[in-house]
Protein backbone atom coordinates (compact mmCIF):
# COMPACT_ATOMS: atom_id res chain seq x y z
CA UNK A 1 0.00 0.00 0.00
CA UNK A 2 2.03 2.96 -1.28
CA UNK A 3 5.52 2.58 0.16
CA UNK A 4 4.29 0.30 2.95
CA UNK A 5 4.51 -3.48 2.65
CA UNK A 6 1.48 -5.11 4.24
CA UNK A 7 1.77 -8.79 5.15
CA UNK A 8 -1.69 -10.33 4.82
CA UNK A 9 -0.31 -13.21 6.88
CA UNK A 10 2.82 -12.76 8.98
CA UNK A 11 4.69 -15.79 10.35
CA UNK A 12 1.52 -17.83 10.87
CA UNK A 13 2.07 -21.41 12.04
CA UNK A 14 -1.03 -23.49 12.58
CA UNK A 15 -1.90 -27.19 12.58
CA UNK A 16 -5.37 -28.70 12.22
CA UNK A 17 -5.78 -32.40 12.94
CA UNK A 18 -8.17 -34.67 11.01
CA UNK A 19 -11.69 -34.48 12.44
CA UNK A 20 -11.31 -31.08 14.09
CA UNK A 21 -13.94 -28.32 13.88
CA UNK A 22 -12.13 -24.98 13.94
CA UNK A 23 -13.64 -21.49 13.78
CA UNK A 24 -11.48 -18.70 12.34
CA UNK A 25 -12.33 -15.24 13.70
CA UNK A 26 -10.97 -11.74 13.25
CA UNK A 27 -11.88 -8.26 12.12
CA UNK A 28 -11.99 -7.28 8.46
CA UNK A 29 -8.40 -7.14 7.17
CA UNK A 30 -7.07 -9.46 9.88
CA UNK A 31 -5.91 -12.10 7.39
CA UNK A 32 -8.56 -14.76 7.86
CA UNK A 33 -9.78 -14.67 4.24
CA UNK A 34 -6.22 -14.92 2.91
CA UNK A 35 -5.64 -17.83 5.28
CA UNK A 36 -8.73 -19.64 4.00
CA UNK A 37 -7.74 -18.99 0.37
CA UNK A 38 -4.37 -20.63 1.06
CA UNK A 39 -5.99 -23.59 2.82
CA UNK A 40 -8.41 -23.97 -0.10
CA UNK A 41 -5.54 -23.97 -2.64
CA UNK A 42 -6.99 -20.83 -4.23
CA UNK A 43 -3.84 -18.79 -3.47
CA UNK A 44 -0.18 -19.73 -3.18
CA UNK A 45 1.96 -18.55 -0.25
CA UNK A 46 4.85 -16.24 -1.13
CA UNK A 47 6.94 -18.14 1.41
CA UNK A 48 6.51 -21.00 3.84
CA UNK A 49 4.76 -24.33 3.31
CA UNK A 50 1.25 -25.72 3.44
CA UNK A 51 0.86 -29.45 4.05
CA UNK A 52 -2.48 -31.07 3.26
CA UNK A 53 -2.69 -34.69 4.40
CA UNK A 54 1.12 -34.68 4.87
CA UNK A 55 1.74 -33.51 1.29
CA UNK A 56 3.27 -30.10 0.60
CA UNK A 57 0.85 -28.48 -1.84
CA UNK A 58 2.43 -25.00 -1.66
CA UNK A 59 4.09 -25.12 -5.08
CA UNK A 60 1.86 -27.40 -7.13
CA UNK A 61 0.79 -26.54 -10.66
CA UNK A 62 -2.60 -25.11 -11.58
CA UNK A 63 -4.03 -28.43 -12.82
CA UNK A 64 -2.93 -30.34 -9.75
CA UNK A 65 -4.30 -27.67 -7.44
CA UNK A 66 -7.63 -27.89 -9.28
CA UNK A 67 -7.64 -31.66 -8.75
CA UNK A 68 -6.85 -31.23 -5.05
CA UNK A 69 -9.65 -28.67 -4.65
CA UNK A 70 -12.12 -31.00 -6.34
CA UNK A 71 -11.20 -34.19 -4.51
CA UNK A 72 -9.92 -33.09 -1.10
CA UNK A 73 -11.81 -29.88 -0.26
CA UNK A 74 -15.47 -28.92 -0.13
CA UNK A 75 -16.40 -25.23 -0.20
CA UNK A 76 -19.44 -23.56 1.36
CA UNK A 77 -19.86 -19.80 0.80
CA UNK A 78 -21.96 -17.05 2.31
CA UNK A 79 -23.62 -16.37 -1.06
CA UNK A 80 -24.44 -20.07 -1.73
CA UNK A 81 -22.86 -19.82 -5.25
CA UNK A 82 -25.51 -22.01 -6.85
CA UNK A 83 -26.14 -21.88 -10.60
CA UNK A 84 -29.57 -20.22 -10.89
CA UNK A 85 -30.79 -22.02 -14.02
CA UNK A 86 -30.00 -25.53 -12.85
CA UNK A 87 -31.84 -27.70 -10.36
CA UNK A 88 -30.64 -28.55 -6.86
CA UNK A 89 -29.67 -32.01 -8.12
CA UNK A 90 -27.68 -30.61 -11.04
CA UNK A 91 -25.90 -28.13 -8.77
CA UNK A 92 -24.82 -30.93 -6.46
CA UNK A 93 -23.66 -33.04 -9.41
CA UNK A 94 -21.21 -30.38 -10.62
CA UNK A 95 -18.07 -31.51 -8.73
CA UNK A 96 -18.64 -35.06 -9.98
CA UNK A 97 -19.07 -33.75 -13.52
CA UNK A 98 -15.70 -32.00 -13.29
CA UNK A 99 -14.22 -35.22 -11.96
CA UNK A 100 -15.48 -37.20 -14.95
CA UNK A 101 -17.86 -39.48 -13.04
CA UNK A 102 -20.44 -41.38 -15.15
CA UNK A 103 -23.93 -39.85 -15.35
CA UNK A 104 -25.64 -42.58 -13.33
CA UNK A 105 -23.07 -42.38 -10.53
CA UNK A 106 -23.39 -38.59 -10.46
CA UNK A 107 -27.15 -38.82 -10.10
CA UNK A 108 -27.08 -41.47 -7.35
CA UNK A 109 -24.42 -39.74 -5.25
CA UNK A 110 -26.03 -36.31 -5.65
CA UNK A 111 -29.38 -37.71 -4.53
CA UNK A 112 -27.73 -39.35 -1.51
CA UNK A 113 -26.11 -36.03 -0.57
CA UNK A 114 -29.41 -34.15 -0.89
CA UNK A 115 -31.23 -36.76 1.17
CA UNK A 116 -28.58 -36.47 3.88
CA UNK A 117 -29.35 -32.72 3.98
CA UNK A 118 -33.08 -33.37 4.39
CA UNK A 119 -33.88 -32.15 0.86
CA UNK A 120 -35.62 -35.21 -0.56
CA UNK A 121 -38.43 -33.96 -2.78
CA UNK A 122 -36.61 -30.70 -3.52
CA UNK A 123 -34.08 -32.12 -5.97
CA UNK A 124 -35.82 -30.70 -9.06
CA UNK A 125 -36.32 -27.23 -7.60
CA UNK A 126 -34.28 -24.29 -8.87
CA UNK A 127 -32.51 -22.05 -6.33
CA UNK A 128 -35.19 -19.33 -6.60
CA UNK A 129 -37.76 -21.93 -5.52
CA UNK A 130 -35.86 -22.67 -2.30
CA UNK A 131 -35.51 -20.75 0.95
CA UNK A 132 -32.12 -19.37 1.96
CA UNK A 133 -31.63 -22.21 4.42
CA UNK A 134 -32.52 -24.79 1.78
CA UNK A 135 -30.13 -23.19 -0.72
CA UNK A 136 -27.32 -23.42 1.82
CA UNK A 137 -28.19 -27.08 2.40
CA UNK A 138 -27.81 -27.65 -1.34
CA UNK A 139 -24.42 -25.91 -1.14
CA UNK A 140 -23.37 -28.18 1.75
CA UNK A 141 -24.52 -31.24 -0.23
CA UNK A 142 -22.41 -30.05 -3.17
CA UNK A 143 -19.40 -29.64 -0.85
CA UNK A 144 -19.81 -33.22 0.38
CA UNK A 145 -20.70 -35.08 -2.82
CA UNK A 146 -17.06 -35.83 -3.69
CA UNK A 147 -16.53 -37.16 -0.15
CA UNK A 148 -13.84 -34.58 0.54
CA UNK A 149 -12.26 -34.95 3.99
CA UNK A 150 -12.06 -31.15 4.51
CA UNK A 151 -14.87 -28.57 4.31
CA UNK A 152 -14.12 -24.84 4.27
CA UNK A 153 -17.13 -22.74 5.23
CA UNK A 154 -16.75 -18.99 4.68
CA UNK A 155 -19.45 -17.10 6.65
CA UNK A 156 -21.97 -19.86 5.77
CA UNK A 157 -24.73 -18.28 7.88
CA UNK A 158 -24.10 -14.66 6.82
CA UNK A 159 -27.20 -14.51 4.58
CA UNK A 160 -29.49 -16.55 6.82
CA UNK A 161 -31.96 -15.76 9.58
CA UNK A 162 -31.29 -17.01 13.10
CA UNK A 163 -33.36 -20.19 12.78
CA UNK A 164 -31.76 -21.21 9.49
CA UNK A 165 -28.30 -20.33 10.85
CA UNK A 166 -28.75 -22.69 13.79
CA UNK A 167 -29.98 -25.46 11.46
CA UNK A 168 -26.93 -25.12 9.21
CA UNK A 169 -24.53 -25.09 12.15
CA UNK A 170 -26.17 -28.15 13.71
CA UNK A 171 -25.80 -29.85 10.33
CA UNK A 172 -22.08 -29.05 10.23
CA UNK A 173 -21.66 -30.30 13.81
CA UNK A 174 -23.37 -33.56 12.86
CA UNK A 175 -21.13 -34.01 9.80
CA UNK A 176 -18.08 -33.36 11.94
CA UNK A 177 -19.06 -35.74 14.74
CA UNK A 178 -20.66 -38.57 12.78
CA UNK A 179 -18.74 -38.50 9.49
CA UNK A 180 -15.43 -37.27 10.89
CA UNK A 181 -15.20 -34.44 8.36
CA UNK A 182 -12.67 -31.74 9.22
CA UNK A 183 -14.33 -28.31 9.18
CA UNK A 184 -12.77 -24.85 9.05
CA UNK A 185 -15.31 -22.11 9.51
CA UNK A 186 -14.82 -18.36 9.03
CA UNK A 187 -17.23 -16.25 11.06
CA UNK A 188 -17.38 -12.92 12.86
CA UNK A 189 -20.27 -14.06 15.07
CA UNK A 190 -19.34 -15.47 18.51
CA UNK A 191 -22.57 -17.47 18.77
CA UNK A 192 -21.78 -19.21 15.47
CA UNK A 193 -18.14 -19.83 16.47
CA UNK A 194 -19.43 -21.45 19.68
CA UNK A 195 -20.64 -24.43 17.62
CA UNK A 196 -16.99 -25.28 16.87
CA UNK A 197 -14.55 -27.03 19.18
CA UNK A 198 -11.64 -24.63 18.71
CA UNK A 199 -11.46 -20.91 17.96
CA UNK A 200 -8.43 -19.30 16.28
CA UNK A 201 -8.37 -15.49 16.22
CA UNK A 202 -6.40 -13.41 13.71
CA UNK A 203 -5.30 -9.81 14.04
CA UNK A 204 -3.07 -7.89 11.63
CA UNK A 205 -2.05 -11.08 9.83
CA UNK A 206 -1.06 -12.96 12.97
CA UNK A 207 -2.67 -15.57 15.19
CA UNK A 208 -3.35 -13.87 18.51
CA UNK A 209 -5.23 -16.69 20.24
CA UNK A 210 -5.97 -20.37 19.76
CA UNK A 211 -8.33 -21.83 22.31
CA UNK A 212 -10.55 -24.87 22.78
CA UNK A 213 -14.28 -24.25 23.07
CA UNK A 214 -15.74 -25.39 26.38
CA UNK A 215 -19.44 -26.11 26.32
CA UNK A 216 -21.72 -25.24 29.22
CA UNK A 217 -22.17 -28.95 29.98
CA UNK A 218 -18.42 -29.53 30.15
CA UNK A 219 -17.87 -26.52 32.39
CA UNK A 220 -20.71 -27.48 34.68
CA UNK A 221 -22.75 -24.44 33.62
Amino acid sequence: MGDTVVHALDDVSLSVAPGEFVAIMGASGSGKSTFMNLIGCLDEPTSGSYFLEQTDVSRRGRDELARIRNQKIGFVFQGFNLLPRTTALENVELPLLYDGAPARERRVRAMEALQAMGLEGREHHHPNQLSGGQQQRVAVARALVNRAPLVLADEPTGNLDTHSSVEIMELLVKLNKEAGITILLVTHEPDIAAFSRRIVRFRDGQVVSDEAVTSAAESGG
